[in-house]
């Protein structure tokens, strides 16, 4: 019976989609985060460390950015620049109703 434990995973849980904001130094560590703290501290890192590569390259291109505004279909990340940080807001969007 152990060979049928190897097909007996447990379901993965699902995390709720985020509303807050955190500030990112340049070096890429957390500053500050108003997100809750059930949000796994190293997505928050992982997002604000792709934020600081996008304002890096953009500078590197000689093309000025103030905000990046990702919209996915059910999270919206706005990342604003903070002398070398960054700024991140996150936020659920609500799932409209469906019509009958």
């Amino acid at each position: 019976m152990g060979f049928l434990n190897l097909f007996s995973r447990s379901a993965p849980t699902l995390l709720r989609l985020p509303s807050g904001s955190f500030t990112v130094d340049r070096e890429g560590k957390v500053l500050v985060r108003t997100l809750p703290s059930s949000y796994p501290t190293t997505l928050v890192e992982e997002i604000g460390e792709q934020m600081i590569a996008a304002f890096r390259d953009a500078t590197a291109a000689q093309l000025h950015l103030s905000e990046i505004v990702v919209n996915y279909s059910s999270l919206k990340i706005t990342a604003r620049e903070l002398r070398g940080g960054v700024i991140v807001f996150l936020s659920a969007k609500a799932h409209l109703a469906s019509e009958e």
